[in-house]
């Protein structure tokens, strides 16, 4: 052997998987990339920031301002309806004006937040539309259209940049690059209406009816025109009201290549490239770095997040019509029904993702409630305020509130994650500590606004109690280092913020302040450490110390005689005597017509081959098993499916990976006869004539033969560990459930024994289940005891023998097989140092089987390379 043919072959197979992840890398790290080299570009001008200022001119303020850009930042979210309005006349599309304008809101603020280049916004139009009867080929030849037009608007504002409508010249001269996206930018509109009236490309864009006429390419540029300037004069306007020094004009050209930065770097929102542009423009043309960041963020909510959240509460109340939801909510399963506020809202949803996406957003609510507690803390209360409290309450109640709303903030990051989760305990807890945080947050400076907005948290969670059903989540380490690093973090964040907060700059604005109001440096570091303290023991007591939340037991005696007696009635499968080493937990369905085997690894509950029971019930008893799993917050995966039931599989939702083939004997056919089996008929022959025995032993077995059937066991393993779950290991009262095949040497001696597994399909499959020999046995050993296996199967009435599963066998064979599957079969290939799947493979095609495959089958939103390596974690475990 070429013993440079390992290294060539390991090669392969990382070169296999570069190749696979390689596109799916590159989109992720292609916007990184660039945000990367602007904050490079950047980075000097960045430093100068303070947050505990900037959050101090947030709080100054003026109401009414606040209500007018809200009110103004509506608009211009609204103005964006444009879009829909053109493809509506240009597509003829039989939708009302009205129901038009909700799926617009949606589809756009979605867009904004979410962004990936647009997808986000077409997906969500391609529903809403489609619900409303608009065929599919029309919706798509809608999104195709509107994808070019949405930023000629924005080309159109690069232009006036370009002729000096408003000053960008100083960011773009500090960075030269800016020059080629100005002007990359510009370009795009001349060369968009090039195609647009070309015969030979317009048909592209058109429904392949060709060129557009001018009235419809001024709509929809005038419709993007529409949305940049107005999005331009929401930032302009709020920077002109905080940067008093600063000219309206000059605000807007710097929101003019903010935005190109941010669409450049395809960050959905523009996140990250728009901000670090817009941040060092405005402090380019002499604004406070302070302010310049309160802009930012002020524009953030208002124009982004507000609009976004009216959007969720429409996207919520649109997808369901009002005589479908109660139907639709009892499909689900879920133990609940609707309360006053859900009849009134409509809160359940038609299409999960986005009811699922509601409950992600209210954990992002209570995230932020945590933040904003922690920056309520962290910075001083207005002057007036504090002069009012002093005469109301006593310094030591308002200290005590402060660090009360510290420890309530922390809380409230870590928990968003159980909010996010749908846990019902999480929600208890979330709501008690809102409404805590409110009164203490009030308390400690009269911050009403900070209190006004933990009872609409507070609130919103109420209306929706009812989609917290689950009872519990995994809890890992990853999950643990994950949320116990980001309140360190945020904890992190409180402390070097209130002790910035505690300059002379800030202390002088409240010199008619008493001054012990303030903390000094120390003082924050001590709130800060004690606080996280608190905050993890009380959490740890809150849920760790309460009743085992388990999800389910391992069956006893009484539960094994129960599905033996199931098993002859209704029938098993080559894995059902698995079931009975008791390391599997049994799910029965509600009527008890179908037994559902599992075990659990880290977050899934993986099935041990298909449902038992009726197949006419299974599909409802997957549905019943994915809510039970779900109520956990677990994922119900299923190993070793047959071809037999893959199609139920797929109305619920899974994916397949093919494992392996199954290598089934047919009886009737199988003969030792022919020049074929020449080499088993010889190792027959020979293990006869030198006086090797075969003898096939019923149980109950005697203890004497039980202990030397253990030694072989055990010297069979040298040491190495049992495997588990889907193979059987020596245990006694398995052992005697079934038959057992043993071969003697010449002087009586047992060399080699063989396990066997009934099927309980009424007596017309046996399998192989447990294979143990000595280790000096002569050639050929298990070829004899196979052989002589198979033929006692035969004279016993069997009508097939399952020889067991080749792992990987014949997967990744066609060229448009998954990419997964590929790299499987490279593995098949070369991976015989590690394992030996083609010997195996070689050895069982000895015997003439028929292959049939075996499936992994998942949800599509399981990774299936960290589902592979829970898979190998829970047959490789030890078992008892």
């Amino acid at each position: 052997m070429n013993p440079n043919h390992k290294p060539i072959q390991s090669f392969k197979i990382v070169q296999f998987i570069i190749t696979i992840y390689r596109q799916r890398m590159t989109r992720i790290l292609l916007p990184l990339a660039v945000l990367a080299f602007i904050i490079w570009e950047a980075g000097r001008e960045l430093k100068s920031f303070n947050l505990a200022r900037m959050l101090h001119e947030l709080r100054r303020m003026d109401a009414a301002f606040l209500i007018e850009i809200g009110l103004f930042s509506l608009a211009a979210v609204a103005a964006m309806s444009a879009y829909d309005y053109v493809i509506r006349h240009h597509f003829k599309l039989q939708v009302k004006p009205g129901t038009t304008f909700r799926y617009a809101w949606i589809a756009n603020t979605f867009n904004n937040v979410f962004g990936f280049a647009g997808f986000t916004g077409a997906g969500l139009r391609t529903v809403l539309y489609k619900k409303s009867g608009v065929p599919l080929g029309v919706i798509t030849s809608a999104v195709v259209f509107l994808s070019p037009i949405v930023i000629t608007g924005l080309s159109l504002l690069a232009w006036g940049a370009i002729i000096h409508l408003y000053p960008v010249q100083p960011v773009v001269d500090a960075h030269p690059w800016l020059h080629w996206a100005l002007w990359g930018m510009a370009l795009y509109l001349p060369l968009f209406l090039t195609l647009q009236r070309s015969k030979r490309y317009a048909k592209w864009f058109n429904k392949g009816e060709g060129r557009l006429s001018w009235s419809t390419i001024s709509a929809s540029i005038g419709a993007s025109l529409l949305e940049w300037l107005l999005a331009g004069l929401t930032f302009a306007w709020i920077g002109s009201y905080l940067l008093h020094e600063l000219p309206i004009s000059a605000v807007f050209g710097i929101y003019v290549i903010a935005a190109i930065a941010g669409l450049i770097s395809l960050a959905p929102g523009g996140v990250g490239a728009f901000d670090i542009i817009a941040l060092l423009g405005l402090q380019l043309a002499g604004a406070n770095p302070d302010r310049a960041l309160a802009v930012l963020l002020v524009f953030r909510v208002f124009y982004f997040i507000i609009p976004w959240l009216i959007g969720l509460v429409l996207a919520a109340l649109e997808m369901i019509p009002r005589n479908e939801r109660l139907s639709q909510l009892a499909e689900t399963g879920w133990d609940y029904s609707l309360n006053a506020w859900q009849k009134v809202w409509g809160w359940p949803g038609q299409f999960r993702f986005l009811a699922d996406l509601g409950v992600w957003a209210l954990g992002k609510l209570v995230l932020i409630s945590g933040v904003v507690l922690l920056l309520s803390a962290a910075t001083p209360g207005l002057l007036y305020r504090l002069r009012f409290a002093e005469h109301l309450l006593s310094l030591p109640v308002m200290r005590l509130s402060h660090e009360i709303s510290v420890i309530i903030g922390i809380m409230l990051v870590v928990l968003s994650h159980g909010i996010s989760l749908r846990i019902r305990r999480a929600l208890r807890l979330t709501l008690i500590l809102l409404l805590a945080g409110a009164i203490f947050t009030f308390i400690k400076g009269l911050d009403f606004e900070e209190a006004l907005f933990l009872l609409f948290v507070a609130l919103m969670l109420w209306i929706s109690r009812s989609r917290f059903y689950r009872v519990s989540a995994p809890l890992n380490r990853h999950n643990i280092f994950i949320w116990g690093g980001l309140s360190l973090l945020v904890t992190g964040a409180y402390f070097m913020i209130g002790a910035g907060s505690n300059t002379p700059f800030m202390r002088h604005l409240h010199a008619k302040v008493h001054l012990d109001f303030f903390m000094n440096r120390s003082d924050y570091g001590v709130t800060a450490v004690f606080s996280l303290i608190l905050a993890w023991v009380f959490l740890t007591v809150y849920f760790f110390l309460r009743p085992q939340r388990i999800i389910g037991n391992l069956p006893d005696t009484q539960e094994l005689n129960k599905l033996k007696e199931f098993l002859d009635r209704q029938g098993g499968n080559l894995v059902s005597h698995m079931l009975f080493l008791g390391d599997k937990y049994l799910y029965w369905t509600k009527n008890e017509e179908v037994v559902i085997p599992y075990a659990r690894s880290r977050d899934k509950l993986i099935v041990l081959g298909d449902p038992l029971g009726s197949k006419e019930h299974v599909s409802k008893a997957i549905q019943e098993f994915q809510r039970f799993a779900d109520r956990y917050a677990l994922t119900a995966v299923f190993y070793q499916a047959s071809p037999e039931y893959l199609s139920i599989y797929h109305e619920n939702g899974y994916r397949f990976f093919k494992l392996g083939e199954e290598a089934l004997v047919p009886l009737e056919s199988f003969t030792l006869t022919g020049k074929s089996n020449q080499a088993l008929r010889s190792a027959k022959n020979r293990f006869d004539r030198e006086g090797y025995s075969f003898e096939m032993i019923q149980p109950p077995l005697e203890s004497s033969l039980m202990e030397e059937l253990r030694h072989i066991s055990n010297i069979w393993l040298d040491g190495r560990k049992e495997k588990g779950y889907s193979l059987g290991w020596f245990k006694e009262p398995y052992l005697q459930l079934a038959p057992i095949a043993l071969l003697k040497d010449p002087e009586g001696k047992v060399i080699a024994f063989a396990t066997m597994a009934p099927a309980y399909d009424h007596g017309r499959t046996v399998s192989i289940d447990l294979m143990r020999h000595l280790p000096d046995t002569p050639n050929g050993t298990m070829d004899y005891l196979f052989t002589r296996v198979i033929e006692w199967a035969k004279e016993n009435g069997y009508t097939t023998f399952n020889l067991g599963m080749a792992p990987l066998s014949q997967v990744g064979q066609s060229e448009k097989a998954l990419r997964e599957e590929k790299l499987a079969r490279l593995v098949f290939q070369y991976g015989g140092h590690f394992y030996g799947f083609q010997g195996l493979r070689r050895f069982k095609d000895k015997f003439k089987p028929q292959w049939e495959p075996r499936y992994l089958a998942y949800p599509a939103s399981v990774f299936l390379p960290i589902l592979t390596l829970d898979l190998v974690y829970l047959v490789s475990k030890r078992s008892d």
